[in-house]
């Protein structure tokens, strides 16, 4: 009777195993088998969290008080400390090194070859401005010549690179980091990044995503059909957002991003507030360490007095003149590395005097231009090609490419995107609020009030407006904007730069304070580094359950 007894039970117990794992694999919406090997619906049921990708390190997003600066003796009154969530997102450890960014460069020269007709404006395009070290009354030309290029420098920041080489910076990571993931997951042909690339046959995420076939140049000995190209499921060939695999683009973090990874106050936590706010990335008011090995040193490269750079020889403060190899002092709380002196960095925020905490106090950022695909005439995406590059002329002349070849084109998004939306309502946003006439909310864009004539007469800040045009024989015509009535120098395309800088005094180390540039501009202590917003859970904690 025993026997039969845990025999029956084995049965119960066998058949609810059996019945509870195969629930993992059916809807709860409609009760049908997900990932069938005979098609329909297909899941990624084994995924389990976001990975960081090389260099990032995760910061976990919290409330903090940003623009609370500690002092305010320049009187910019820029700053007013105003209540800010940020969510969670991964952030580079350290800026983007010389290193970095000469692999761009190389795979930027090797597809896009210089000696081509079609691409010699793309390369110098993206190089840095090199002759940022040069100085009316100073020798500094074995900077100029060697900084970029030599191994000496290799793990240093990059410097003169602009704004908007920084963004492209960016997204091309973000389509070499996902190349190689598609690679080694069997849905590219192995090594075809570096022996079948072209000009024309490159890898880019988003034409992946919106058109497979057209990837690569269309090559379907690159593109595979399924892992390896063995797939028999003829609904599921290619990986997609929901495969898990792609993942979201690096880009420059916002600034209150970086001010609020730069500031940690996660270290001075308790329980569910904050023990005061530092006035640095690191614990205390002062610069020099307090440990007893190193005790006096100095956490951070800075200018620290008029004419000292590094301090006396043989007894450097912080063991740099110019910039210092990355990670050369203590990280911050959240891991970070020189978010405080080295170079200053580029965030993603069009620079306003005053953050519109009214308007927004979730993940604040200015700077929105929403886009969308260019849908051809055939009905799919229209792809850039050699014919179609577009190229900006900008305002000190430099040629730079808007999209390279393999890229969907772009164009802004229109009525179909916004009608009866209450979220926004235009594709331009960048002076979304700011007090000129184009941030009320009866302005109509495309009317005779949107003209160049009224933007000129009904523009909020009156900076200059230099103008770069051609003559006839192609001849850049340079216009220098001398009107003496111009009273600000910010506009729509100044950008935002935080964390002080090896030209820097202490005043400008703490992460609240803030300055801008223009976007198309470059200088020797201005280098950036990347971020790339988390998917999933704000903690990768597991709290308990009451």
């Amino acid at each position: 009777m025993a026997v039969k007894l845990m025999l029956s039970l084995a049965l119960v117990i066998g058949f609810a195993s059996c019945s509870k794992s195969s629930s993992k694999n059916a809807s709860s919406a409609t009760g049908w088998k997900i990932n069938d090997k005979k098609g329909g619906f297909q899941l990624n049921t084994k995924y389990k969290k976001q990975q960081a990708l090389p260099g990032l390190v995760l910061v976990e997003g919290g409330t903090f008080t940003m623009g609370k600066v500690q002092d305010d003796v320049m009187h910019d009154w820029n700053n007013s400390p105003n209540q800010q969530h940020v969510q969670s997102f991964y952030m580079d450890e350290t800026e983007v090194t010389n290193a970095m960014y000469a692999e761009y460069l190389y795979w930027v020269k090797s597809v896009f070859k210089p000696t081509d007709e079609n691409y010699k404006n793309i390369y110098e395009g993206v190089l840095p401005d090199t002759l940022v070290w040069r100085s009316r009354l100073g020798y500094n030309e074995q900077m100029t010549n060697n900084y970029l290029r030599h191994p000496a420098y290799a793990y240093y920041p990059v410097v003169g690179v602009n704004w908007i080489q920084a963004a492209e910076f960016a997204k091309w990571r973000t389509d070499r980091v996902n190349e190689a993931t598609l690679e080694k997951e069997g849905y590219l042909k192995k090594d075809a990044k570096t022996k079948d690339v072209t000009a024309e046959q490159s890898f880019s995420t988003e034409t992946y995503i919106n058109a497979p076939t057209k990837s690569f140049g269309g090559n379907e000995d690159v593109v595979l059909k399924g892992k390896r190209g063995r797939s028999k499921d003829s609904t599921n060939l290619y990986a997609t957002r929901s495969s898990g695999l792609i993942s979201p683009e690096y880009r420059l973090p916002t600034e209150a991003e970086w001010e609020y990874a730069a500031a940690s106050d996660v270290g001075n936590r308790e329980y569910n507030s904050y023990k005061g706010q530092k006035k640095y990335p690191w614990k205390g008011s002062y610069t020099r360490s307090g440990k007893r090995q190193v005790k006096g040193d100095q956490l951070a490269n800075f200018k620290q007095g008029k004419g000292d750079y590094g301090g006396l020889a043989g007894w450097s403060d912080d063991g740099a003149d110019i910039t210092n190899v990355v990670k050369s002092y203590p990280p911050n709380d959240f891991g970070l590395y020189d978010m405080a002196g080295n170079v200053a960095e580029w965030v993603a925020d069009v620079y306003r005097p005053v953050v519109d905490d009214e308007a927004s106090d979730f993940n604040y950022y200015r700077g929105n231009v929403f886009y969308k695909n260019k849908i051809g005439e055939d009905g799919t995406v229209e792809l850039v090609t050699s014919e179609n590059i577009a190229y900006d002329t900008l305002s000190n002349g430099r040629i730079m490419a808007k999209n390279f070849p393999g890229q969907i084109a772009q164009v802004p998004i229109d009525e179909k995107e916004t009608y009866l939306r209450q979220n926004f309502s235009q594709s331009d946003n960048r002076n979304y609020r700011d007090g000129d006439r184009q941030s009320r909310r009866d302005f109509k864009f495309g009317s005779e009030e949107d003209s160049d004539t009224g933007k000129e007469a009904k523009r909020m800040y009156d900076s200059p407006i230099h103008n770069v045009t051609k003559d006839s024989l192609d001849n850049l015509v340079r216009t220098y904007d001398k009107s003496n009535k111009r009273t600000t120098l910010v506009n729509d395309n100044v950008r935002v730069y935080k964390g002080g800088s090896w030209r820097d005094r202490a005043y400008w180390l703490d992460p609240a304070q803030r300055r801008y540039f223009p976007q198309d501009m470059a200088t020797d202590y201005i280098g950036f580094r990347c971020a790339m917003s988390s998917v999933g859970p704000k903690s990768s904690k597991k709290k308990a359950r009451n």
